[in-house]
């Protein structure tokens, strides 16, 4: 069916409600947003579904989301996993809890049990109960750090990870097959909730949740002697993480945490932000300004699913509130964990520090110092999370920590994702271990580039939406597969890392070898001086994005050179 079709068929059939009849109405004679809303069916990918809130197939509503649940609901039927269930947590963001909603109606019709969280709840909760409940699978209806016209659908498999091979291919084909919209199936809420099919889960998988997240805590004396000197300010950004985190900081006694009250409460429309993502500066101004206010110690902003966690620390020496990269805040609980692990006598044996291929590369000389194994995967935290899986399975090493340099990390093994909730708890205890001895985590931190060095990490995203935007990253990934570069800002590359096609290619001596990872569209060149850079497009978003490391004589030298690579990158893709 064409676009005009789909349309039509959308604005005339009684199968939509007249909301969204009328929606569609309303843009007669605006074929360009016709032609975004209906060119493509909105793409399930290997994590889920992710886009603009509206009425369209290339849209999230609850056609979509009900079409993509029937797919997942046929491939968990085909693994007889339907009394198994599956868990389904939403975050604050708009049409959030009916899409959690029309996902479980769904499942039930297809005589799936669902176990749906009474309100809004953190990514890795969602990742905690899955596995807490001995569930097939996991929905969590969220677009984590995305504007607010966003919303999106992520699945989770019995491991309590983001679905990877053969799950992901296997579902994904299944969705494929929903071609219609006579292929769906749903049911009252009433009747789901009499035949046992539909389950409301709350403050149990809350308290059970809460109680591992303490166990990671491995100086609890620390934070009592410290509770009353250090201030931490907090912003949930509208989303999720309130509670638990203030029970969390609570529990382990922490008696100064300032919570930014324009951000304290839920909102879907983000009134203070435009974008909830605590990568960006613009996030923390509120935060930053109450921080100021009571002289904080430490400034924390989660986004709205409570999976990745932002920082600002206070510089003492100058007075200002200096930023942390999500490398630079992992690196300090990194190493944490494993110089106090090892100090207490409380390091497992064979113990494994996991990170993705775009994080930085002071995690390797840290793991070498302590002994630890490092491992690398894919982009994606549920790659970290199968590794997890792998480690129990084999037998073969222990999960200490794990982290992605999109403000992400997990410490424990309660969870198969990343978590917010536990990186703020670790990093304030990391903050008053610091504090106890005179130094504030920035000093912590160039205490850590003087013994390892200045590594230094950047990230240039280039959004090219619809469709000639898609062929257009396209044809950038194809033209730099064909003609790889042979320097990049003075630095000699070295190797180049197809993991599409499997190869790492030395280039000085043309010798092929596998990269040992999973078939994805990325390329990464390792280059001079223990520098690199590494392009992908997005999984889930129009974008393309290039990732940068190198290692600085110190931090001005640093920042320099990563500029320097970071344009000539840039430059040579787009020639």
């Amino acid at each position: 069916m064409g676009i005009s079709e789909s349309y039509k068929e959308w604005c005339t059939n009684e199968y939509f409600d007249v909301k969204t009849r009328e929606e569609l109405k309303a843009l007669e004679g605006n074929d360009a947003e016709i032609e975004d809303r209906f060119y493509r069916q909105l793409e399930f990918g290997t994590g889920g579904l992710r886009g603009v809130i509206g009425a369209g197939t290339n849209r999230m509503n609850i056609y979509t989301v009900r079409q993509a649940t029937q797919g997942l609901a046929n491939y968990i039927l085909s693994q007889n996993g339907e009394d198994k269930g599956v868990a389904i947590a939403f975050d604050s963001r708009i049409m959030s809890p009916e899409f959690a909603l029309e996902a479980a109606l769904c499942l039930n019709a297809n005589g799936i049990k669902a176990f749906l969280f009474e309100s809004l709840r953190p990514t890795p909760e969602l990742s905690f109960a899955v596995r807490r409940l001995g569930c097939i699978a996991g929905i969590v209806i969220t677009a984590s750090h995305n504007p607010r016209e966003y919303n999106g659908y992520k699945v989770y498999w019995e491991d309590g990870a983001q679905i990877t091979p053969p799950h992901d291919k296997n579902i994904l084909a299944e969705v494929a097959k929903v071609t219609d919209f006579s292929m769906v199936k749903t049911m009252d809420e009433s009747s789901a909730r009499k035949s046992g099919l539909l389950h409301t889960i709350g403050k149990e998988i809350d308290d059970m949740y809460m109680e591992e997240l303490k166990k990671q805590s491995i100086h609890p004396e620390v934070i009592k002697s410290m509770a009353k000197d250090i201030k931490i300010v907090y912003t949930p950004l509208h989303g999720t993480g309130n509670l638990p985190v203030r029970r969390v900081l609570k529990e382990l006694g922490f008696e100064h945490v300032y919570v930014v009250p324009e951000q304290e409460l839920p909102d879907g429309s983000f009134p203070t932000v435009a974008y909830p993502n605590p990568e960006s500066p613009k996030a923390f101004e509120l935060a930053l300004k109450l921080a100021k206010e009571v002289d904080a110690d430490i400034v924390l902003a989660t986004d709205p699913d409570a999976d990745r966690l932002g920082v600002y620390c206070k510089d003492t020496k100058s007075g200002e509130y200096v930023s942390f990269t999500g490398n630079m805040s992992g690196m300090l609980i990194a190493e944490y964990i494993l110089k106090e692990r090892t100090a207490t006598n409380t390091m497992p044996k064979n113990p494994a520090l996991v990170e993705t291929i775009v994080t930085t590369d002071m995690a390797k000389v840290i793991a070498k110092e302590y002994g630890v194994a490092l491992i690398e995967v894919l982009t994606g935290f549920k790659y970290i999370g199968e590794q997890i899986k792998w480690f129990e399975e084999k037998n073969s090493h222990n999960y200490v920590f794990g982290l992605e340099e999109s403000y992400g990390c997990l410490a424990g093994t309660y969870a198969r994702d990343k978590d917010a909730c536990v990186a703020v708890m670790m990093l304030c205890e990391v903050a008053s271990w610091y504090k106890s001895k005179n130094m504030t985590l920035w000093d912590a931190m160039i205490e850590m580039y003087e013994k390892y060095g200045y590594y230094r990490e950047g990230l240039e995203t280039i959004t090219l939406k619809g469709i000639d935007g898609a062929k257009e990253i396209s044809a950038m990934m194809t033209k730099m597969r064909k003609n790889p570069p042979k320097e990049l800002a003075g630095l000699k590359v070295l190797a180049v890392r197809d993991y599409k096609e499997d190869t790492r290619k030395d280039l000085s001596t043309g010798e092929v070898a596998k990269t040992g990872l999973p078939c994805s569209n990325v390329l990464y060149y390792e280059l001079d001086n223990h520098s690199w850079c590494c392009v992908r497009p997005s999984g889930t978003e129009p974008k393309i994005k290039f990732y940068f490391g190198v290692v600085g004589e110190n931090l001005k030298d640093g920042e320099e050179k990563l500029k320097a690579l970071n344009q000539a990158m840039t430059e040579y893709a787009n020639r």
